[in-house]
């Protein structure tokens, strides 16, 4: 018999990620507090994920739980979502011309215990005129998002070069996660 598999989040974009790698699911959104800063951005993501999965897990322990958590990161310091248009107008201007990680913690739970990584994607912005910033910052955009963009809404456009997992970035490694997924399911 089929586990249920449930998504321990609300994010739209690891929904239609996860969707899109042919997985049934549902979704039951964790109700986690998130730690802010848990040392490096790997134990930080790491943790998240965990805590995320832990909890829908505790409420649904005959299912198995995927959670993640993804964050970006310039020069080993973590750019969370942000909190108005002056920290979006930051935000984007100090990833303007240079090359950032983003990271996304993963833990995938079931009776039989826990799998869980980390992967990380290096993402290069070309230079971004202050234009194309304000009018970036216009729009709804950047303020659901870690780091204040989405590589797959109209930041793609900034972005030059990337090395490693594009579903990274929009936050869900489904390379690293459906060979672990379809063991399980």
């Amino acid at each position: 018999m089929k586990k249920r598999l449930i998504l321990a989040s609300s994010s739209p974009r690891r929904k239609e990620l996860l969707s899109d790698a042919g997985f049934v699911f549902e979704i039951i959104t964790s109700n986690a507090d998130e730690v802010a800063i848990a040392g490096s951005p790997e134990t930080t993501v790491l943790m998240n994920a965990r805590l995320k999965a832990k909890e829908v897990f505790d409420r649904n322990s005959d299912a198995i739980v995927l959670g993640a958590d993804t964050v970006v990161c310039l020069d080993g310091r973590i750019l969370g979502k942000p909190k108005d248009m002056n920290d979006a107008r930051n935000m984007i201007k100090s990833l303007s011309g240079s090359v950032h990680e983003v990271l996304t913690g993963y833990s995938i739970i079931d009776e039989n215990g826990e799998e869980s990584g980390v992967t990380v994607t290096k993402v290069c912005f070309r230079a971004i005129t202050d234009a194309e910033i304000e009018e970036y910052i216009q729009t709804d955009e950047p303020y659901d998002k870690a780091g204040g963009y989405g590589i797959q809404d109209r930041a793609g456009a900034f972005v030059e070069y990337i090395d490693g997992d594009l579903n990274n970035v929009i936050g869900l490694p489904v390379c690293d996660i459906k060979p672990v997924l379809e063991k399980k399911v």
